[in-house]
């Protein structure tokens, strides 16, 4: 009797430690919050987008690159310290178990850019990181990914990473900038560069209309940067249009201002521009001065050309 009390008295008061550090990492992140967060997978699995999974069976995993959960992320911290008393019941049990040596069954994780996510076992996770075990058995599937996640990285640095590696593989496979000179078709979401290429596809599929000889895509991509993406990009800057829509790129507002246009024309026949843009207020603006500048510079792009996906010719 004596020896279990002694037990359960440990198991609280490492609770109670483990509590109180994951209290003090909140302090110090504060002005940061989403440095002490533990990931989402299901935010990752958003960002990433995996085409495929694999069942890698038993291994033994490193605990300190188990950087998230599927369905706890919010009860831990990014060190895996319990954010909440709530979990103390179950925290004490699993740390009592372990005081006494008794084997625990195998968690369960997702495997995604060389780091883990628990799917069950986020309690043994936690009194495990808390009592510096550098290894521990787990029932492993991989997901697939392009991107390697580096343990402390946020959703955010995830995301951004991510367009990072999609911008290089554009540039390398178009030579996007040698060809226009320009390095600076940036985006704040992840898969505009490949509506950058299929416009270019179109944009060159118009170009050979009536041609005998097909032109090459690299003359096609100049065309398109010079005859419509250029345009509306400075017509972006000489409308200030970036101060309606903060933390975007004007990359971001060309993606938009097309594609919002040519969706609206395939399902409910508005064939202009400014119709979209009178659309895009009624829904989302936030004040009169944004439907004068989106249809301002919707005007403006309709009279300067007249060939954008879509458009006949």
């Amino acid at each position: 009797m004596r020896a279990d009390a002694s037990v359960r008295a440990q198991a609280a008061e490492d609770f109670s430690r483990a509590r109180g550090k994951a209290v003090l990492s909140q302090i110090q992140h504060f002005l940061n919050a989403d440095k002490d967060k533990l990931l989402s997978f299901n935010d990752v699995k958003e960002i990433l987008r995996p085409k495929n999974q694999t069942y890698q069976g038993m291994r033994q995993v490193p605990v300190k690159l188990i950087v998230g959960s599927e369905g706890r992320y919010r009860d831990f911290n990014k060190y895996f310290l319990p954010r909440a008393d709530h979990l103390r019941n179950r925290w004490e049990r699993v740390d009592q178990a372990s005081i006494k040596n008794i084997n625990l069954p195998a968690i369960q994780l997702y495997e995604i850019g060389g780091v883990y996510f628990v799917r069950d076992g986020n309690h043994r996770v936690s009194v495990a990181r808390s009592q510096g075990v550098d290894y521990i058995d787990a029932e492993v599937t991989s997901l697939s990914s392009s991107v390697t996640i580096k343990p402390g990285m946020t959703a955010d640095e995830l995301k951004a990473a991510l367009i990072a590696g999609e911008k290089e593989t554009f540039y390398e496979k178009t030579d996007y900038g040698n060809l226009t000179g320009d390095f600076d078709l940036n985006f704040t979401t992840p898969g505009c560069y490949d509506v950058i290429y299929n416009h270019i596809l179109v944009h060159k599929y118009y170009l050979n209309q009536n041609r005998e000889d097909e032109i090459p895509f690299s003359e096609a991509l100049v065309s398109w940067y010079r005859n419509v993406y250029s345009p509306i990009i400075r017509i972006i800057k000489d409308e200030w249009l970036l101060l309606k829509f903060p933390g975007s790129s004007p990359s971001d507002l060309y993606v938009w201002i097309v594609k919002h246009w040519d969706f609206l024309k395939r399902n409910f026949g508005v064939d202009s521009l400014s119709g979209a843009a009178k659309d895009f207020s009624n829904k989302y603006g936030r004040s009169k001065g944004l439907l004068g500048a989106i249809a301002s510079l919707a005007g403006r792009i309709r009279d300067r050309f007249s060939f954008l996906p879509g458009k006949d010719r």
